[in-house]
């Protein structure tokens, strides 16, 4: 028991470590794993434009855009951030959406002038994460805007800088990650844990496709309309649906930022009295906050429910997102 306390306290300070760097200073996380693509061709903007959310052929060089890919019906496949980088549109998306956009783009590019390019293993990915991110990066110029990118040399390694809205992230050739890395480690940026990052995500509302997110959702149950869907672009698949129930209809569910009595299961089940009407998604225990939840819920549990989590008296309060600083968080009973 003792040596599990000890494994655990030194946990606890290493993850407040960390926070402290992503929410003060500057922490650095490898993501190269991510699903990475790239599409050429004079007809890439049109053919993208015609697959996915969000208006794709109004970019220019230098602008980007997070979308959703889904099924006719609505419903996400995955989610995606593109990046127009002149000569190719960029495509990032979490791993376990990758092989479903590659198969997409394959199976629709037929008949365009569009190529499609595999970059998984050959470019890496460095996020850098919190308030002076711009400075370890030297990006001060690059416009402040997400998903704004241009190309960047940092100490003789050309690197493709990109904003975020949590920092910057930084897509270089896979050869080049780990100089870069003890580069961006030597401007001061502090290695962190996927962890570490998971807290500051949850803390900001971010679903995450695989965890928060998957094929049954519509992308304005989650909360994601503003962030990935244009109302003025021509067709896409799945856009009646998705413009059905943004004119005309209300849906079943949104996503909910939870504050919880302590710490739950990803997957636990939520109850409003004797209903369920959800299950715990991305989790997290937020040194500010304690323990903290995202999850999909029934409309029914309006903003400050209390539901009862799993089956051993954990409770979570439902709080509109991103979570909110005056929201201290106060242990429950017991």
């Amino acid at each position: 028991m003792a040596i599990l306390e000890f494994v655990v306290t030194i946990d606890t300070a290493r993850l407040a470590t960390e926070y402290r760097a992503l929410t003060e200073d500057c922490g650095l996380l490898d993501r190269s794993a991510r699903g990475k693509l790239a599409l050429t061709g004079s007809e890439a903007k049109g053919f993208l434009a015609g697959q996915v959310t969000n208006d794709i052929e109004a970019l220019c060089t230098g602008d980007g855009c997070y979308a959703a890919f889904l099924t006719p019906k609505g419903k996400m496949l995955g989610d995606l951030r593109i990046l127009d980088l002149g000569d190719e549109l960029f495509l990032d998306t979490e791993r376990v959406a990758l092989q479903a956009l590659f198969d997409m783009i394959r199976r629709f590019k037929i008949g365009y002038d569009v190529e499609l390019h595999k970059r998984t293993v050959e470019r890496g990915l460095l996020s850098l994460i919190g308030p002076n991110s711009k400075r370890v990066a030297h990006t001060e110029e690059l416009a402040d805007i997400e998903h704004a990118n241009a190309l960047q040399e940092i100490d003789g390694i050309a690197a493709i800088a990109a904003r975020t809205d949590t920092g910057v992230d930084l897509i270089c050739d896979a050869a080049d990650i780990g100089e870069l890395a003890e580069t961006l480690r030597e401007r001061g940026a502090v290695p962190i844990s996927e962890e570490a990052a998971e807290i500051v995500r949850v803390e900001h509302g971010r679903p995450r496709y695989g965890v928060d997110l998957d094929d049954t959702v519509i992308p304005q149950e989650a909360g994601l309309n503003e962030r990935a869907v244009s109302f003025t672009k021509g067709c896409y698949v799945g856009q009646e649906t998705v413009a059905r129930l943004h004119y005309r209809g209300k849906p079943n569910r949104h996503l909910r930022g939870l504050r919880l009595s302590e710490p739950a299961a990803s997957g636990d089940e939520l109850h409003l009295g004797e209903r369920v009407v959800g299950r715990l998604g991305s989790i997290a225990i937020s040194p500010r906050l304690g323990p903290i939840a995202l999850a999909l819920v029934r409309r029914e549990a309006e903003l400050g429910s209390v539901l009862s989590v799993g089956e051993h008296g954990v409770t979570a309060e439902a709080l509109e997102l991103p979570f909110q600083p005056q929201q201290p968080f106060e242990s429950g009973p017991g």
